[in-house]
């Protein structure tokens, strides 16, 4: 084998182990810490061997009940966002892929724009108007803000993969009577599912990690998980670093876990678009 191949190889690798540990590196030692004593958390030097104790997943349960009503508000908050979020994208991007006009062409520039603004400046003028319809410190508002935030992204995904079915099958379907929702459920949707999922996939990871929409627009009913892991931050009796790391590691797992079981449909799902042509 060539010197240079070997090089590039050599290269790829370690690029690929610095990537992998600047990523997993710190949600392992959030996951050990959740195991280890509060005296063994921050022990200098690190304490490699440790005695594993359940202790701080005790004090979370006994503690910050409010969490685990912090994590149903975010289920239902992310099923929500996410169904929502894929049903428009596909029915948009089935849109932008099939029809041409000039208004499309231009609002398809818009979408790209309004998915560099910051969340941010968004917030601040939207504060009012949800108080105004009373809104606030619910599920809905957060549903609506969080399918809002990535329809456009979702709708570009989407027109890329239905740009891939064959016009053909439109045009056979409606040459058997078939009507437009008839074609959007019946192949449209079982055909771009790869795709869809893979909008999911994006939608779930934001909806269940945000914090901003949470903060500005929930107080009690609608918490989430990640504003209830930041009032143990900022508690009055000072930061329990063992349950803050426990909460963590419960919040974590659900959008691992199912990251890790849809990546083959969201590899799938966007080497598909990639690959056109």
């Amino acid at each position: 084998m060539r010197p240079d191949v070997i090089l590039r190889r050599l290269l790829k690798g370690l690029a690929l182990v610095v990537v992998l540990g600047w990523s997993l590196i710190p949600i392992a030692m959030i996951v050990v810490s959740s195991f280890k004593a509060d005296r063994d958390i921050f022990a200098v030097p690190p304490r490699i061997a440790f005695s594993p104790t359940l202790v701080n997943y005790a004090g979370l349960w006994a503690r910050w009940g409010d969490f685990f009503t912090g994590m149903l508000n975010s289920l239902v908050v992310t099923a929500g966002a996410t169904i929502l979020a894929v049903l428009a994208s596909t029915m948009a991007g089935y849109a932008y892929s099939r029809f041409r006009h000039p208004a499309l062409a231009g609002s398809a520039f818009f979408l790209i724009f309004i998915r560099l603004i910051p969340p941010i400046v968004i917030t601040l003028p939207l504060f009012p108007a949800v108080n105004v319809l009373g809104l606030n410190d619910t599920h809905v508002v957060l549903i609506v803000l969080y399918a809002t935030f990535f329809v456009s992204l979702g709708t570009l995904v989407m027109r890329t993969f239905i740009d891939q079915i064959p016009r053909e099958v439109d045009e056979a379907a409606f040459i058997d009577g078939a009507t437009r929702g008839q074609i959007l459920r019946r192949l449209i949707f079982p055909l771009s599912a790869q795709g869809m999922v893979a909008v999911a996939v994006f939608v779930i990871v934001y909806a269940w990690n945000e914090f901003l929409f949470a903060f500005m627009f929930t107080t009690t009913r609608a918490k989430t998980a990640p504003l209830v892991i930041s009032e143990m931050i900022g508690a009055a009796e000072g930061v329990e670093w063992g349950v803050l790391f426990a909460a963590s590691t419960v919040q974590l797992l659900p959008v691992l876990l199912f990251v890790v079981l849809a990546q083959k449909h969201l590899v799938a799902g966007l080497t598909a678009g990639a690959t056109k042509g």
